[in-house]
């Protein structure tokens, strides 16, 4: 009869449990236009070109070394470690306080011999005797009548949801961090050799100055300008030299351990490049970014938080129920005529406590805050993806006008030199027409490296590079719930 009545217990405020004075949760409307940008800085996709969150990195990245350095990283990385310890931390966080739903059955037992005087005996009475008792209950359960433990579990849950998106979010910023930083290395190797190409041209060039030089036919203010390119191409020569080390150093650290030589790049021109890839037709796929899932996912703990602060507000019911029994035989001990039952309720009435109504304000306050952060996320996303397009758009037109400019400038170049050999015109002209080729070079090679980084950053910023599992808010509605 007792145990029934300890089992109807529970499964009343299991039952009565589900009662919850949380807001209803409607998805905001997104703040941004429904479409992409248009006009002249735009231009359409290719038609067979895929989505951006469709593709894993490994099929979006053409370039075999580039996937291995990636591999190494995600493997490896320390920052995209502590993000995955987070989500573990988040988990357990959530099984704590998940757990608080239901009782915590504790036992204790309690065992002894003794010996008594012989004096003391009774005829037949043995010396020797045993006592075992054995306590069984549960401490302090609050029947949760108006949800505000199960409001504080599905916080515990969006918190954890919005932790394992910002470990799939730093997947994805690795990922586009470690294409970045490889291709700038590339491009830092081609303008090296570029330096160094420059500087063994300058360096004939004034040789064969000062050899008109030395036979007169040259001036001394000829040999001083041949002079300039020389000493300026040793300084980029050096510089480069030194961008090369930084950038391999980066690359190491972000794939958590040297990389191997044979996979870094020789110059950008021997890196394949990334697939292309489309935005969408409507800016509703921002809401599959990582970013903004977990935004959306503190957005409901936010709901589910004024539940549980307007949860306080009411009644509060504990109940403490225990069973005791003690025998001198330990096979005795669940019969009937040794055991004991006892009921403790605890019933506890918030009257006149401002702190509550406090809490739930704030609580409020901290929705709004929550919402706002989730627009501006929102926001930031489609303009970063506008951007990205405005890039891809016109990056076209300007190398090909930069290579244009390199033709001319290199043309330039040569026949400055011709009328310099006979005598037309003087040193200046040859000097100036360098500088404007190796700037024209350098040119091409930044444009060429903005190329190809604005289609890992229109990958990355669609929310491309995570792992399997894009609709992870979709665990929502599957993972356990009270």
């Amino acid at each position: 009869m007792r145990k029934s009545i300890l089992l109807a217990a529970c499964g009343a405020g299991l039952i009565l449990g589900g009662c919850s004075l949380a807001p209803e949760y409607l998805r905001p409307a997104t703040p941004v236009p429904s479409q992409w940008p248009a006009g002249p800085a735009y231009r359409e996709p290719a038609a067979d070109a895929p989505f951006a969150g469709d593709l894993r990195w490994g099929e979006f990245f053409a370039d075999e070394s580039l996937r291995q350095i990636i591999g190494m990283a995600l493997e490896n990385n320390r920052d995209l470690r502590l993000a995955a310890l987070n989500v573990e931390r988040a988990r357990g966080m959530y099984g704590i306080q998940r757990g608080e739903l239901y009782p915590a059955f504790t036992a204790q037992g309690t065992a002894g011999r003794s010996r008594d005087s012989e004096d003391l005996l009774q005829p037949g009475q043995s010396r020797t005797s045993g006592n075992y008792s054995v306590d069984l209950g549960f401490a302090a359960w609050e029947l949760d009548f108006f949800g505000r433990i199960r409001n504080l579990s599905e916080q515990a849950l969006q918190e954890y949801l919005a932790t394992d998106e910002a470990r799939r979010s730093a997947q994805i910023a690795l990922v586009a961090e470690v294409a970045r930083v490889y291709l700038t290395l590339a491009a830092d190797r081609e303008n090296l050799l570029l330096a160094r190409s420059t500087l063994e041209s300058q360096q004939s060039a004034y040789d064969l100055v000062k050899k008109r030089y030395d036979i007169g036919v040259a001036t001394e203010l000829d040999l001083k300008r041949a002079q300039t390119p020389v000493d300026s191409a040793r300084v980029e020569l050096a510089r480069f030299t030194q961008l090369t080390a930084l950038d391999r150093n980066a690359l190491d650290l972000l794939a958590g351990a040297p990389v191997r030589d044979e996979w870094l790049p020789p110059d950008l021109g021997g890196v394949a490049p990334p697939r292309e890839i489309a935005a969408g037709l409507s800016s509703e796929v921002l809401l599959r970014r990582p970013d903004i899932i977990a935004a959306e996912h503190r957005l409901r703990g936010a709901y589910a938080s004024i539940g549980a602060a307007r949860a306080s507000l009411f009644p509060r019911i504990s109940l403490t129920a225990v069973a005791g029994t003690a025998s001198d035989q330990l096979s005795r001990l669940f019969e009937s005529g040794t055991g004991t039952w006892a009921f403790t309720p605890q019933f506890v009435l918030p009257i006149f406590d401002t702190r509550l109504w406090a809490a739930l304000r704030v609580s409020k306050t901290e929705r709004e805050i929550v919402l706002t952060q989730y627009e501006k996320a929102i926001q930031t996303a489609f303009r970063e993806v506008a951007d990205a397009l405005a890039v891809q758009g016109t990056i076209d037109d300007q190398v090909a006008a930069q290579q244009s400019l390199v033709s001319a400038s290199a043309d330039t170049y040569r026949l400055a030199m011709l009328r310099y050999d006979r005598g037309i015109d003087n040193y200046m002209s040859v000097l100036d027409a360098q500088r404007a080729l190796f700037a024209a070079q350098q040119g091409l090679v930044s444009l060429h490296l903005a190329k190809v980084a604005s289609q890992v950053r229109l990958y990355a910023v669609l929310g491309g590079g995570a792992d399997a599992g894009n609709a992870m808010s979709d665990r929502t509605n599957t993972a356990s719930r009270p």
